[in-house]
């Protein structure tokens, strides 16, 4: 299983157990996002601490986790990410865009 959903309170937690976010599994993620949206959950939490190595559709499937939650008045925040992953957002300049902590602990703070 690529990606694995748990629900913790009205958060929706979806773990990446893939070391690439890549075009092979890119489109999974966006997929278990729409499943989230047509379900009525609002804030989600994205752990990808797995996660080496990510490309431009993986970037594609953030933004559309990201726009899901802010569509519905809810958040999205990601943690977890390794030093590959964090230096490609940055250069992409959606550190700006997305919210971004060290650790699921955090990530469940940002709900408080």
């Amino acid at each position: 299983m690529n990606f694995e959903l748990n629900k913790v309170d009205n958060i929706s937690v979806v773990t990446c157990n893939v070391e690439k976010l890549d075009t092979r599994v890119a489109p999974e993620l966006k997929s278990q996002f729409v499943f989230l949206d047509n379900e009525g959950e609002i804030n989600y939490v994205l752990d990808m601490s797995k996660v080496k190595y990510c490309d431009s559709s993986g970037l594609s499937a953030l933004l559309v986790g990201n726009r899901f939650a802010k569509s519905s008045k809810g958040s999205f925040v990601i943690c977890g990410l390794q030093p590959n992953v964090e230096k490609l957002i940055n250069i992409s300049q959606l550190h700006s865009v997305l919210n971004i902590v060290d650790n699921k602990e955090e990530a469940f703070e940002h709900f408080n």
